[in-house]
C-alpha cells in the first residue's frame, strides 16, 4: 500500500513519524502578498472554516506559533526540487505538501501548484473525533504527468445546470484535473446565450434528446462558470460544433438551411446528418458571429470548434468551413480545439487535435500522426478507454456499448505514450468524455463518471513508475468515502472483483 494514500498517485511521498496535525477553532492560514496566492488562501480558509465550524483567519503575520497552514511561494529549487527538464506548464503545477504536528506547509512555484497541494491535503483528511479532523505527518512532492487533464461533459443532448456543473467542476479539483471541456452545441439543443444570435438559445435552448426538460447557460451564468472552475485552477474549454451536427443552429435560423425554413426540432440521437453550407450567404457571417461571441465570452487561451462527424461534406467545402472557424478563433488570440478528423484541414500553428476514434474507418489516424510532425499537439481521449458514457458491463441500465464496455480497469489499465506513434512531446494530454444521450439525471452523471474518473486522473497525472493497478485499488475506497460524504453517487459494483484480472 502506498504510504500516503492519495489520487492520482505523487511522484514521491513518504509517512513520517510524530503526532499528526489536528485542526481546531483557532487555526490560521498564512500566506505572502502575492494576488493569486490570497485568493488561494481565501479559499483554504474557506474550507476549513467549514471543517472546524468557525471563521479562519487568513494573514501575513507570521509569529511561529503552531496551529498554521501556510501557503508558500517560491523560486528557490532547493525548496520545491523540480527535476532538470519538467515543462514549465508543469512546473506551474508542482507542489511540495509538508505536514507535522505543529504546521501544514505547502510551497509551490505558482498559485496554481497551491491548489494541487490542496487537493492533496483536502484527501489526507481524516476524523479526529471530538477534536475534529487531522492530518498524518506527511512529506509529498509532486507534479503532473501531461499538462491537459480534461473531462468533455456533453450539455447538448441533456442539460445539466450551472450548479450541477460547479459539483463536476469541484469533482475536476479533488482530482487535479485541470480543464473542463463543454460541448455546448449539437443537434438535439444550444447550451449557451450568444448576443449576436439570440434565437440560438430563445428557439433551440429548451429541446433535448427524447423531449426531456431541457435549458441554457445564460451569458452571466457562463461568466460565472468559468470563473468558478477558474478559482479552483480548472480551464473551461466552450465548443462550438460545426460545421456537422448543427441541426439545432438550423432549428433557430432558417437561412442556414437551403430550403431557407427552418429545420424541425430533433430529439434523436443520431449523428452525421446536419450539415452548415458554404454556398449560403448566411453561412459565413454566422460562423463568424458566434465564433466572436464565444471567444468574447471566454477568457482561458482555448475554444474548441469541433469538426467532427460531417458525413455527407465533401472535403473541399469541410476544409473551407472549418478553415473559417479556426481563423476565426486564431485571429482573436486563442489556440484552435478540434476533433481528429479536422486534422487534414487548414489549421493555424499551434493548434490542438482531440484523437477519439482509433478504429480509424476513415483513414484519419496517419492524417492526426503527419499533423502532428507538421506541429499541432494532440489530446488523447480514445473512445475504449475514455468515453465515460460508455456502459460499464452488458448489465448496467445506462450508457453505450458502440465502443465495447468500459470497466475501471480498462480506464486505468493503458499507456498513452504508446496510442499513436508521434513524439512524447506532442502529447499535451488525455480527457474523458461523458456524451449524454443516456445520461438524463444529475444520479445517472456521478455513476457514469465514478469511480472511472479517478483512473483518469492517475493515468493524467501520476508517472508510469509511480502507478500501480493494485495500489490504485487500495487507495480508492478512501476516495470513495469522500464521495459518500459530498453525496455524490458512484457505481460501487465497479469494485467487484476488479482485484482479480
Amino acid at each position: 500500500m502506498l504510504e500516503v494514500p492519495v489520487v492520482p498517485a505523487p511522484v514521491r511521498s513518504e509517512r513520517r513519524d510524530g503526532p499528526p496535525f489536528v485542526l481546531r477553532p483557532g487555526v490560521r492560514v498564512l500566506v505572502g502578498e502575492d494576488p493569486a496566492a490570497v485568493a488561494v488562501a481565501v479559499l483554504a480558509a474557506t474550507q476549513v472554516g467549514r471543517q472546524v465550524n468557525a471563521p479562519v483567519a487568513v494573514t501575513q503575520d507570521d509569529d511561529g506559533g503552531a496551529g498554521v497552514i501556510e501557503l508558500r511561494l517560491t523560486t528557490d529549487p532547493a525548496h520545491l526540487p523540480v527535476p532538470p527538464g519538467v515543462a514549465p506548464a508543469l512546473a506551474t503545477e508542482a507542489y511540495r505538501l509538508a505536514v507535522d504536528a505543529r504546521r501544514i506547509v505547502v510551497t509551490a512555484l505558482d498559485a496554481t501548484g497551491l491548489l494541487r497541494g490542496l487537493a492533496t491535503l483536502e484527501q489526507l483528511a481524516r476524523p479526529a473525533g471530538a477534536d475534529g479532523v487531522s492530518f498524518a505527518p506527511v512529506l509529498v512532492v509532486d507534479h503532473p504527468r501531461y499538462a491537459w487533464r480534461g473531462l468533455c461533459l456533453d450539455l447538448a443532448r441533456h442539460y445539466f445546470d450551472a450548479d450541477a456543473v460547479k459539483s463536476v467542476v469541484r469533482l475536476l479539483f479533488s482530482l487535479k484535473l485541470n480543464v473542463l471541456h463543454l460541448h455546448l452545441t449539437d443537434d438535439q439543443g444550444w447550451r449557451v446565450h450568444l448576443p449576436s444570435r439570440p434565437e440560438l438559445t430563445a428557439r433551440s435552448g429548451r429541446t433535448g434528446v427524447g423531449g426531456d426538460p431541457a435549458g441554457f447557460l445564460t451569458a452571466e451564468e457562463y461568466a460565472d462558470l468559468v470563473a468558478y472552475a477558474a478559482a479552483l485552477g480548472v480551464t473551461v474549454v466552450p465548443e462550438i460544433d460545426m460545421p456537422g451536427h448543427v441541426n439545432a443552429a438550423l432549428h433557430a435560423y432558417g437561412e442556414l438551411a437551403p430550403s431557407g425554413t427552418p429545420a424541425p426540432a430533433y430529439t434523436g440521437v443520431g449523428v452525421g446528418f446536419s450539415r452548415l453550407d458554404a454556398q449560403l450567404p448566411a453561412t459565413a457571417a454566422f460562423i463568424e458571429a458566434v465564433f466572436g461571441d464565444i471567444v468574447r465570452m471566454t477568457p482561458g487561451p482555448y475554444v474548441h470548434i469541433g469538426g467532427d462527424e460531417a458525413l455527407t461534406m465533401h472535403a473541399a467545402e469541410y476544409d473551407g468551413l472549418v478553415g473559417l472557424a479556426a481563423g476565426t478563433v486564431n485571429a482573436a488570440g486563442k489556440a484552435v480545439v478540434s476533433w481528429q478528423e479536422a486534422a487534414r484541414a487548414p489549421l493555424p500553428p499551434g493548434s490542438i487535435l482531440q484523437f477519439w476514434d482509433d478504429r480509424d474507418e476513415r483513414g484519419e489516424i496517419g492524417a492526426v500522426v503527419a499533423a502532428a510532425a507538421a506541429g499541432a499537439r494532440v489530446v488523447l481521449s480514445p473512445a475504449a478507454r475514455l468515453y465515460l458514457d460508455t456502459r460499464y458491463d452488458a448489465d448496467f441500465p445506462i450508457g453505450q456499448d458502440w465502443a465495447g464496455y468500459l470497466t475501471l480497469r480498462d480506464a486505468y489499465d493503458w499507456e498513452p505514450a504508446t496510442l499513436l506513434p508521434i513524439p512524447a512531446d506532442q502529447v499535451l494530454g488525455i480527457e474523458a468524455a461523458l456524451w449524454t444521450e443516456t445520461v438524463r439525471t444529475r444520479q445517472d452523471l456521478f455513476l457514469m463518471l465514478l469511480p472511472r474518473l479517478a483512473a483518469v486522473a492517475d493515468v493524467a497525472w501520476a508517472a508510469p513508475e509511480v502507478r500501480s493497478w493494485s495500489a490504485f485499488l487500495e487507495r480508492l475506497p478512501r476516495l470513495g468515502s469522500r464521495w459518500d460524504d459530498a453525496g455524490l453517487p458512484w457505481y460501487r459494483a465497479a469494485l467487484d472483483g476488479a482485484g482479480d484480472a
